[in-house]
């Protein structure tokens, strides 16, 4: 019999073992007074198994407000286990059992979701990312260097033709990806067919001209039927990327869409901030990310290196290694995904991002990175690439620069960022 496991970190007043036992039953078959047909035989074999408690500290208060008081505060990990016949292979069914109501209950004063370990019926149940890295690196025409990227801003406010110029430029300069921001997708002042139509002239009549397409994210979140639409679209005009939004969609969006489009799927995960800024209580990105990938993401933001968030590199970095861990074991698919690094990105971080993740199997996607560079749009492009091109070559920074006016521009400009 499968089973499902869900590791996290633990704060009660209570003995955790008493904690872990609440939470067990709160997300299986116990409710708090024990009901009839509340059996033993159906806890045994319907009730959530706690795997492990480990103590790790205490504290005289709380890391949150508790409603039950205490004069210590226990800290530690747990593993709790359930049956999968408890929910079958569903995505959102498993979401509501390993991250619901077991955040609010009395006997919590922190709780996090560190980690889950799907069952191998997850792999046959759910297809996966339909492009990952190896498909995404084929219709983008870039073989073994790490793509270059950038976001259209303003986020708001430019029309289709003013969002077409912004391409051509980027274009022109050699961008390989190019994707909406998060906030950009069917206003009243820049349509999305509208847009996709202007953006795909520029895009198709450069590939004409030199070989290769550029690819575009189209921002297509919105309702379901909407995004149907929406991706049917970017493929008639040509494109070759959707992007939605991930918390805004939620998983049965991402789902249907996977099954609908045939089109790579640019997942951004704005809010992330919500579940991950606590250290106390939420979802840690490891755990977070596993069901994004089995619904179908081939790209998944993970933040960026001295980035212009709160989160710290030593995070950002293991966020990138997960997405490309595989999920299931030997002979079954990894389901890995593509690491998209952004916030903040310049040419100074592209040395430490490549080390970082032990290859060229990422996107790194910059703003001002690009359009601030003192050379205008092509230059900051061209500083990306001589910086991927010396970190892959295994050359210090400063010195490709010397013979590389670019990026040297560009570090002159970033010096904050290394």
């Amino acid at each position: 019999m499968e089973r499902l496991y869900a590791r996290y970190e633990l704060e009660s007043p209570l003995p955790l073992e008493d904690a872990a036992a609440v939470i067990a039953g709160e997300q299986s078959c116990g409710t708090f007074l024990r009901l009839p047909g509340e059996t033993d035989e159906l806890r045994e074999r319907s009730g959530a198994r706690i795997e492990s408690v480990v103590e790790t500290g205490s504290s005289p208060t709380p890391a949150l407000p508790c409603r039950i008081r205490s004069d210590r505060y226990r800290r530690g990990e747990m593993v709790l286990s359930w049956p999968m016949e408890n929910f079958g292979p569903s995505l959102t069914n498993v979401l509501a059992t390993v991250a619901g109501n077991l955040f609010e209950l009395a006997e919590v004063s922190a709780l996090r979701l560190l980690d889950i370990t799907f069952p191998p019926s997850f792999a046959a149940a759910y297809p996966g990312p339909a492009f990952g890295v190896k498909g995404t690196r084929r219709l983008a025409g870039v073989a073994d260097r790490p793509m270059i990227g950038t976001i259209i801003k303003p986020s708001v406010g430019l029309g289709p033709d003013e969002t077409a110029a912004m391409v051509e430029q980027l274009v022109a300069g050699g961008i390989d990806f190019i994707k909406d921001d998060e906030l950009q997708a069917d206003g009243p002042h820049c349509p999305f067919e509208a847009r996709v139509d202007a953006v795909m002239r520029v895009v198709e009549d450069h590939a004409q001209r030199n070989g290769r397409k550029a690819m575009v994210a189209f921002n297509i979140t919105g309702e379901i039927d909407e995004m149907k639409h929406r991706a049917d679209h970017v493929l008639a005009r040509g494109g070759t990327c959707i992007m939605v939004s991930l918390h805004s969609i939620g998983l049965a969006g991402l789902g249907a869409i996977r099954r609908h489009a045939s089109l790579p799927l640019h997942c951004h995960r704005n809010g992330w901030g919500l579940f991950s800024r606590s250290p106390d209580i939420g979802i840690a990105y490891e755990a977070w990310q596993k069901f994004w990938r089995i619904a179908g993401a081939d790209h998944l933001h993970v933040n960026g290196l001295a980035n212009k968030f709160s989160e710290s590199d030593t995070s950002v970095i293991a966020s990138a290694k997960a997405v490309g861990t595989p999920l299931f074991g030997a002979g079954l698919p990894g389901f890995e995904a593509l690491p998209v690094f952004s916030s903040g990105q310049t040419a100074a971080q592209v040395a430490g991002t490549h080390a970082a993740v032990g290859s060229p199997d990422f996107l790194y996607c910059a703003g001002g990175g690009i359009m601030g560079h003192p050379q205008g749009i092509s230059g900051g492009v061209a500083s990306l690439r001589q910086a991927a091109d010396a970190a892959m070559a295994g050359i210090d920074l400063d010195t490709h620069a010397l013979t590389h006016p670019e990026l040297a521009a560009a570090l002159s400009l970033f010096k904050d960022k290394r």
